[in-house]
């Protein structure tokens, strides 16, 4: 038990040290103690001195308090010569007191005050912002990429960080990021990202934007951020504000988490909140990266991204006849998000239903292919039923068993990268040990370099080396070009070739992870306005389109995104991440050069429009296998039954159960056409988000 008299001492230390007006408080006690002292010294003494102050012409309750905060005023009445013994002696000690409460506590407590200033603000105990700014919750090696994203978007934005790690350990990690001139707007607080009492003092609920990163080394931290979520849902609904924060941004490290966000309707609260909920996983955030945004940053120079090749090289046409084929090392996240966002995304107008060629390859080499094997088709069941049966869709997977190293891997690796008339190769290099990725990489068969095939080298941290050397074999330095002589027919042929390791790219580096497409978020929601907008099996007509004002028309589109489902919504991206694949090809039937965007916004011919409309179905179809839908058994299929329509259809697809999962031309009339539909809207997607 604590004594009364530690008690006190205990009171007395807090609030010496934790609060300034406490500090300043105890000061002017000790002040106003001193004062009745001297007051009653002088009252007592038996001196003179209420004359001494009508001489003096100083009014009597002043004279107290010059003898303490006046240094001369003692001196002055000494010198005077006229002071009796008890009134010197009371002026003494009523100046010892001024002396230790004005030169000592006084000083003391002023120097105190700014040093826990600093240190307070050093701590990330100190609080500024108070609106409009934006919140990230946690630390890890990708929030500099957010940073980041943020400041591309919002120059002027200020960014609060709340984290539980020593805040001066945080900034300094940050300025290593960072640049200089961003820090001022960098606020390091700490706070617990799951205890409310610090959602007050960040002033959670007038933030723009929230991001919950947490830790994702730390174990349990995707069910950490499911409960952050929630406790941030229970504090918005118990404040009194008419804005509340317009998105917030929940990462996750599981990819099967993942998955299982991007249908469900776990966080319904936050839009009942009318708030926009958005998950994000490290893993397909750069498979983004590499097909779809194609390009990194680096952190030397962020404003300068650096473009990854095109795996589906200049683009596929009706009458190509390579497919896209990519090969994973290892059976890590990386390659299982990759491949997953591969299929999602690459479908071209090559594929024939009837012969069901070619198809986009997806491969997986691992030492342990058949119990990866077992585990990816467990994940993706009914996209595996489809496969191994009907087999109508337009891409494939396969599991090869063996070691990378091995000679007989390395002469498949040699006869797939000789085989440039069939195939669209790339590798990537994504095994769990990175330096097996970079000897790899740099240790490839011959044919892989000579044909240009792109190698992707999972890179942890920096990109600089692999980078470097990219940049160093695109051109020899003296002779501006590679040139390579061979014989043929009996004469020397010369070619023009880059050096070795001119087509070896990173990924996968830690702090440049996050990268947002806005543009790709706002087609998605404008291809969810045309849905909603139908009118008998049509999306609205072109001029009426153009009629409505843009602000209306975007206003409308944000309203029906709100209202949509965590599914749908995703449907909806998929379908805006392949617009880029589909211009490819239409680039290609065009007889347009790869880079030529001039013609993207033409109204699309009837042909083009129907090539573009199948390979959108195909794409749908996958899309929804992947997303945990099946196809509907024959005594569910409401094309078999005529009374399985209306509320049944309706209750069926809410079980993740599709009656158009199927080939395209077994499709009704009124089904196909909106499709075709969709290619023939992708000018106006364009022009909307140009």
């Amino acid at each position: 038990m604590t004594s009364k008299r530690n008690k006190y001492k205990l009171f007395l230390d807090r609030s010496l040290s934790n609060s300034l007006a406490k500090q300043i408080g105890i000061l002017a006690v000790l002040l106003a103690v001193a004062l009745l002292l001297s007051f009653l010294f002088m009252s007592f003494s038996g001196c003179d001195w209420k004359s001494f102050c009508d001489s003096k012409d100083v009014k009597k309750w002043l004279l107290p308090i010059y003898l303490l905060i006046d240094s001369n005023a003692l001196n002055v009445l000494y010198l005077g010569g006229k002071v009796h013994g008890w009134m010197l002696f009371v002026s003494s000690l009523t100046y010892l007191c001024g002396v230790v409460i004005f030169n000592g506590m006084l000083v003391g407590v002023i120097t105190n005050a700014i040093g826990n200033r600093i240190e307070d603000h050093r701590n990330g105990l100190t609080h500024y912002l108070e609106s409009g700014h934006y919140v990230i919750m946690g630390y890890d090696e990708m929030v500099p990429s957010i940073i980041e994203d943020i400041f591309s978007n919002d120059k002027e934005a200020f960014i609060l960080l709340l984290t539980a790690v020593d805040a001066k350990i945080i900034t300094e990690r940050l300025k290593k990021s960072v640049a200089k001139h961003q820090m001022d707007q960098i606020i390091v607080n700490y706070g617990q990202r799951m205890a409310k009492e610090y959602y007050n003092e960040i002033h959670l609920e007038a933030a723009k934007e929230i991001f919950i990163v947490g830790n994702r080394s730390r174990s349990a931290h995707d069910a950490v951020n499911v409960e952050c979520v929630d406790s941030i849902c229970s504090y918005l609904k118990g404040t009194k504000v008419k804005q509340m924060p317009r998105r917030i941004t929940c990462v996750f490290e599981d990819i099967d988490t993942y998955a299982a966000f991007k249908t469900s309707e776990i966080f319904g609260e936050v839009r009942d909140l009318n708030i926009e909920f958005v998950p994000y996983n490290f893993y397909s955030g750069w498979a983004q990266q590499v097909f779809v945004s194609r390009s990194y940053k680096e952190k030397r120079d962020p404003l300068t991204p650096i473009p990854y090749p095109s795996v589906y090289g200049n683009g596929i046409g009706p009458n190509d006849n390579r497919y896209v084929h990519l090969v994973f090392i290892g059976t890590t996240n990386f390659a299982v998000s990759f491949a997953m966002e591969a299929a999602h995304l690459f479908h071209f107008p090559n594929f024939d239903e009837k012969t069901k060629k070619p198809k986009t390859r997806i491969t997986f080499i691992e030492l342990n292919a058949d119990k990866e094997m077992e585990l990816f088709r467990t994940r993706n069941r009914h996209l595996f039923d489809i496969q191994d049966e009907d087999n109508f869709l337009d891409v494939e997977f396969e599991f090869i068993k063996g070691d990378v190293f091995s000679r007989a891997i390395q002469r498949q690796l040699d006869e797939w990268a000789r085989d440039k008339e069939g195939r669209y190769l790339s590798i990537f290099l994504s095994m769990a040990d990175q330096r097996n990725n970079f000897v790899m990489g740099m240790n490839m068969p011959d044919a892989v370099y000579d044909n240009e095939i792109p190698v992707f080298i999972r890179q942890d941290r920096s990109d600089n080396f692999v980078t470097n050397l990219r940049k160093a074999d695109a051109k020899d330095p003296k002779n501006k070009e590679f040139k390579y002589s061979h014989v043929v027919d009996g004469k020397v042929v010369v070619e023009k070739r880059h050096g070795r390791y001119a087509n070896v790219f990173p990924f996968g580096m830690e702090d440049m992870a996050y990268c947002t497409d806005e543009k790709a978020l706002q087609r998605a929601k404008l291809i969810n306005y045309l849905y909603n907008n139908i009118v008998d099996d049509h999306f609205p007509d072109f001029l009426v389109l153009n009629s409505i004002p843009k602000e209306s028309l975007w206003a409308d589109a944000e309203q029906y995104w709100r209202g949509l489902s965590v599914a749908n919504k995703w449907s909806n991206l998929y379908c805006a991440y392949s617009i880029p694949c589909k211009l490819a090809s239409l680039r290609v039937m065009r007889k347009l050069d790869p880079e030529d965007s001039s013609h993207d916004q033409d109204i699309l011919t009837l042909e083009e429009g129907e090539q573009i409309g199948r390979v959108e179905h195909n794409r749908w179809n996958v899309e929804k296998l992947l997303m945990g839908y099946r196809k509907a058994r024959k005594d569910e299929d409401k094309y078999e039954h005529d009374c399985l329509g209306g509320d049944h259809v309706k209750g069926n697809k809410k079980l993740f159960i599709h009656h158009d999962i199927r080939p395209f031309e077994e499709l009704p009339e009124s089904t196909r056409q909106l499709d075709l539909e969709i290619a023939k809207y992708i000018p106006w997607l364009l022009k909307m988000t140009d």
